[in-house]
């Protein structure tokens, strides 16, 4: 096994004589079936890594009652239950991780994407990122407490989806017709968290913990129109109404928003960021009607969705013939709406900037809508210990996602959900959903302690 690590903290989380090498194996072992299974929408794989995982918490002692395999549509999610000997006297905490991935094809990457290699200090493969790091971490961290006969003071239990990356359909299911089996406290979700890596080697500036995600949701707009020879143009054009509209929608902002996530982050984070950046953030966590620090913010592509709800074009459509003069034109507006705010009011004010009735709102898909989830003391200071085993006094910054996890269905029933995963990587290596994903090795072993302790922290 390689050491990793360039400071004496991260050779110590990973060293080979430490006496975790046993499960160090495992979890490789763990890892490489894992990503070997093409778990992709519509293979079925899903379904047997499900039953692969549920033999190796079998195998260590778990109890089959303890242990549920649901099949649902076409994919699986895994539950499994830590007892523990209730003397904390408070409920259940889940861990959240997804079984599936984005599919890549052979032909396209540079190794095969469905073998784990192990390269130049590198792990090479789809879900090496995305999840199949958080899941391996999180099952193994089970496996060998279980092994050590350690007791948590609560249950705790893992709960993996199956189609994180397409439906969801199975995560609303677990918190709607298995709210049974997976009802907890709050969720510690291995799909988010993290800290970025220097290019150039050393320490990162923060951890980040993910405590909400914006609201994903889509609609489509459609004009259409009788249509006619090109050669003779009508007044109406349904590609110019359209036009009209995305312009309007174009030069509208929604209102700035803000909520203890993000002016947290900002607090925390402008310090460390220079500039009129730094500056913006500073002020608007001070006071977030500051207009000049909004349009500072909002100028930067990385910050504008900080500070509010989103909405842009992302598909277009029109026409039917170069020759004949456009019967439907239909444009995708794709908006990641703040916290707090719902979907039909953010439909209602998009009808009201487009102001035309000729251009018809269709919503896609179903969007769940969730409130940011209260920071807690006992979450940031497990987490904190965790942390301290590979960057010690390392910040701990909380933070909102404009991307979408499982996180967002526990928080929509009322179940707090923190992404804590302990992935530290380069700008320069995300991979995921993209060609030749891969982590550093050291990153993998050393989310293998950060869960480990952080398992012990919660449950103890």
């Amino acid at each position: 096994m390689l050491l990793c690590g360039s400071d004496a903290t991260a050779d110590k989380s990973t060293s080979d004589s430490d006496t975790d090498a046993p499960f160090r194996a495992k979890a490789l072992e763990i890892y490489r079936t894992s990503v070997e299974m093409r778990t992709v929408e519509g293979r079925g794989l899903v379904t047997k890594l499900a039953q692969y995982l549920a033999s190796e918490f079998e195998k260590a002692g778990f109890l089959s009652e303890d242990i549920h395999v649901l099949r649902m549509d076409g994919t699986a999610a895994l539950v499994v239950r830590y007892r523990g000997d209730a003397t904390s006297g408070k409920k259940p905490v889940s861990i959240s991780a997804h079984m599936d991935v984005v599919d890549a094809r052979r032909d396209e990457w540079e190794r095969d994407p469905f073998t784990l290699v192990e390269e130049s200090g590198y792990f090479y493969g789809r879900g090496v990122d995305d999840n199949k790091l958080g899941l391996t971490a999180v099952v193994s961290g089970f496996l060998r407490l279980k092994s050590e006969g350690w007791v948590p003071k609560r249950d705790l239990i893992v709960v993996l989806s199956g189609d994180e990356e397409t439906s969801m359909r199975s995560t609303r299911a677990l918190v709607s017709e298995y709210r049974d089996l997976i009802d907890s406290e709050f969720v510690l979700n291995a799909d988010a968290g993290g800290a970025i890596l220097p290019e150039d080697g050393g320490r990162p500036a923060s951890f980040s913990i993910q405590a909400a995600e914006k609201t994903y949701a889509t609609w489509e707009l459609t004009v259409t129109n009788p249509g006619g020879h090109s050669s003779r143009p009508r007044k109406d054009n349904a590609i110019y109404d359209l036009a009209r509209a995305l312009t309007t929608i174009e030069g509208h902002e929604f209102a700035v928003n803000h909520n203890e996530i993000t002016l947290s982050y900002f607090r925390s984070t402008g310090s460390n960021t220079g500039g009129d950046l730094g500056t913006a953030m500073l002020r608007f966590a001070e006071d977030p009607r500051d207009k000049w620090a909004a349009k500072v913010l909002r100028s930067n592509s990385s910050h504008a969705g900080t500070i509010g709800t989103t909405c842009v074009p992302t598909m277009l459509r029109g026409g039917h013939a170069e020759n004949a003069l456009p019967q439907t034109a239909s444009v995708t507006v794709n908006c990641r709406i703040f916290p707090g705010e719902s979907v039909a009011a953010i439909e209602a004010k998009l009808r009201e900037v487009v102001s035309d009735d000729r251009v018809q709102f269709e919503l896609l898909h179903s969007p769940t809508e969730s409130e940011a989830s209260p920071l807690r003391e006992d979450v940031l200071n497990a987490l904190r210990k965790a942390v301290d085993t590979k960057y010690p006094d390392l910040p701990i910054i909380p933070s909102m996602s404009s991307f979408g996890t499982d996180g967002k269905h526990f928080r929509s029933v009322g179940i707090p959900s923190y992404g804590v995963n302990g992935m530290y990587g380069k700008v320069s290596d995300n991979f995921a959903h993209g060609l030749n994903e891969r982590i550093l090795v050291e990153t993998f072993y050393g989310n293998l302690v950060h869960w480990y302790v952080l398992l012990k922290e919660i449950g103890g």
